[in-house]
């Protein structure tokens, strides 16, 4: 077989896909799912392929993979690496180049690591398959690439198994036993979308810096724009199916051709998007399914500039934008269309008026005895600190969001306030109640419904068995609203009403629902008690941007009817900053920072807060990060360490005197009304900090 690597000019393209087909069959029918796609990526050259859920990312990146199991097939098209095209490439060829020449990092980094295995052996299976390395140099290799990821310590890392080590140190282990051969193209799909942003900030550095180092092209598939930005120089929007949009990526970002593009940003929370004065604009109607895409432009009853009888005549081709680098768009009006004119359908709404305090916590701390030793039992007893000295208070029509990274004691914080779990020590009051120590089957009703809860997942929060309906009825008949069936049905339907969703759904059962709609429907089961006090513990983290935008103004605006106090935990500081009025911050259990959102999103900050604006993604050209990357891990809350909680990820930590960061708990300072930071920082040092973000002059 010749040499791939021998064979190819490095000034033609790496990757070139040529109006790629690729459908699935069933018994029923042919599903197509990705149709006419083309896109080129050079050497050294990194591309990011956007769009939402379905739109055929994934199959793209199994296609250049060969990888499209019993069901899927190559229907029409080409796709050559190197000059060579894979689609003619027999088992074998393709199997001397996966992993060699090809690599893939996927999104969850669990499912490509043995857990049988210790690491240092699953890295140096690589180069051993592939190149006939010996094992010694193998693990030398291994332990260097390790030391590339910028992993501590390679030689325990080496010796660990996958169990042993965080989300965000086993998805750089994945990263690393993909460059183990050096692979001449990266294909990553969603490989931070599972990680915390501090995490992810390392991430997309590392995979940056590695990209530059090794001279890996790249095809980095993404629902994010900011990351996409961060990462990539060109980009190929994605819609139902097709490349609808693609060139250089600040290019595209700023002089956009495509409406569906321009529908994108409407619809993420960029900082000059605000919930009042320019609140987020969802696109219309719902994703076309695979086997039912309109005539024409399948982007067509979403766009605001469709015209009927020109745009549904016949299929849409790439056509090239005049200006720009490779520029192209699949719209047939984009020449006509002013792209500078704001959207007709963004109005300002009236800001909710915030009343009096309806939550307040004092102290609150929830500790966990775990046994340490023995698996059953017997060892010694350690107790896991996950909430600490929680005091703040919410009031009716605020939104107070609570950010933090995983293991910070968010959702800690919301089960006790569910009563799913009873606090250690401390007060909860609401209203003029005490529920720290109530347990939700011993709440009484009124008290169950006032407090209700909006979960992550939209797809185990509903009974597949049940109609939606009667899910919607069923929390009805707890809360005890309404005095007859009838009653108890036309609240139903009002509900439905209030979360925007057909009145015909009532009779669907929850697989005939997209995520968007499933999470709709749980928060009209979260309203069916007239709540007081709902909690939203990441609603839209696992929906499209579009659906997130519909999903985040749905609870806004149900919250301006109802004057809802809405406890919005996220790690998406991007959507916090759109909706809430106030933003508490947490690190391994304590609150670190507390204020208005302006306060906590300008300086000064606690070092924490600082960190994390600095690792947001935002879609956004103009804008200026100071990048701050958090090295090492949260510690662990069973083995906090001493003094001040931040102080071993602490960039500032120096500027204290007297080593008082390693030895004693910082006090909550009071910098302005409603703004205090739990540090030891001297105020004249905190009030020197720079801006992390900032918007370059137009």
């Amino acid at each position: 077989m010749t040499d791939i690597a021998t064979d190819w000019d490095p000034s033609k393209p790496i990757l070139e896909i040529d109006h790629l087909s690729i459908s699935f069959f069933t018994r029923l029918r042919e599903i197509p799912a990705v149709m006419d796609f083309s896109c080129t990526v050079m050497a050294g050259e990194s591309m990011g392929l956007v769009g939402e859920s379905g739109c055929g990312k994934s199959t793209v990146a199994l296609g250049v993979m060969q990888d499209l199991g019993k069901n899927g097939r190559i229907v029409g098209g080409s796709i050559k690496f190197k000059g060579r095209d894979l689609c003619t490439m027999t088992d074998v060829e393709l199997r001397a180049i996966r992993g060699k020449e090809i690599a893939m990092i996927y999104q969850e980094p669990m499912a490509s690591l043995n857990p049988a295995m210790r690491i240092g052996e699953q890295l140096a299976e690589v180069p051993i398959i592939h190149e006939g390395m010996a094992h010694a140099d193998a693990m030398a290799l291994a332990r260097q690439i390790v030391a590339d990821v910028r992993l501590p310590d390679p030689d325990r890392i080496l010796k660990a198994y996958p169990h042993q080590l965080s989300g965000g140190q086993q998805q750089r282990i994945v990263i690393a036993m993909a460059l183990m051969s050096k692979p001449a193209l990266l294909i990553l799909d969603e490989p931070t979308t599972a990680l915390d942003v501090t995490v992810e900030a390392g991430i997309v550095d590392l995979v940056r810096d590695l990209g530059e180092k090794y001279g890996t092209s790249m095809l980095f598939i993404s629902h994010n724009l900011g990351l996409i930005l961060d990462t990539c120089d060109r980009l190929c929007v994605m819609y139902s199916g097709e490349a609808v949009e693609t060139g250089a990526v600040a290019e595209v970002f700023d002089k956009m051709r495509h409406p569906y593009t321009q529908a994108l940003f409407r619809s993420i929370p960029l900082p000059s998007a605000n919930k009042t004065d320019s609140p987020l604009i969802a696109i219309p109607g719902n994703f076309p399914l695979p086997h039912d895409r309109p005539k024409g432009c399948n982007f067509g009853p979403r766009c605001d500039y469709f015209r009927a009888g020109e745009c549904d005549m016949r299929d849409i081709p790439m056509d090239d934008v005049a200006e720009g680098d490779r520029h192209q768009s699949r719209c047939l009006r984009f020449r006509q269309i002013d792209w500078d004119m704001p959207p007709a359908t963004r109005k300002a709404v009236a800001k909710t008026p915030v009343g009096e305090v309806v939550l307040k916590m004092e102290d609150l701390r929830k500790y966990y005895e775990v046994s340490a030793g023995n698996l059953f039992g017997g060892g010694l007893t350690k107790v896991v600190k996950a909430n600490e000295t929680l005091s703040f208070e919410a009031r009716e029509g605020e939104t107070l969001a609570i950010v933090g990274e995983s293991g910070c004691g968010k959702s800690t914080f919301a089960k006790v306030l569910m009563g799913l779990e009873t606090a250690t020590s401390g007060s909860i009051m609401l209203f003029d109640e005490n529920i720290q120590n109530t347990p939700i089957e011993k709440r009484n009703t009124d008290t169950v419904s006032s407090v209700q809860m909006v979960f992550q997942n939209p797809f185990d929060t509903l009974n597949p068995s049940m109609t939606v309906g009667r899910q919607i009825i069923r929390a009805l008949e707890i809360f005890g609203e309404g005095k007859s069936d009838a009653e108890r049905t036309e609240r139903m339907l009002t509900l439905l009403d209030l979360v925007k969703l057909p009145r015909t759904f009532a009779d669907r059962k929850p697989r005939q629902l997209s995520g968007g709609q499933k999470q709709r429907v749980g928060i009209a089961r979260a309203f069916a008690g007239g709540a007081k006090v709902v909690v939203a513990d990441e609603p839209v983290s696992a929906l499209d941007v579009s659906v997130q935008a519909a999903v985040t103004d749905l609870l806004m605006e149900i919250q301006r009817k109802n004057r809802t106090t809405l406890l919005f935990i996220s790690h998406d500081l991007s959507v916090v900053r759109y909706l809430s009025d106030r933003v508490l911050v947490m690190y391994l259990g304590h609150v670190v920072e507390i204020g208005t959102t302006d306060q906590v999103f300008s300086p000064p900050y606690h070092p924490y807060t600082e960190a994390l604006l600095s690792a947001v993604p935002i879609a956004d050209t103009r804008v200026i990060k100071k990048r701050i990357v958090l090295e090492g891990d949260i510690p662990s809350a069973m083995n906090p360490p001493p003094g001040c909680p931040f102080q071993t990820r602490c960039r500032w930590k120096s500027m204290v005197a007297g080593g008082l960061c390693d030895t004693d708990m910082p006090p909550m300072k009071t910098l302005a009304a409603g703004h205090q930071i739990k540090c030891h920082l001297p105020e004249a040092v905190l009030n020197g900090m720079e801006p992390v973000i900032t918007i370059a002059a137009e």
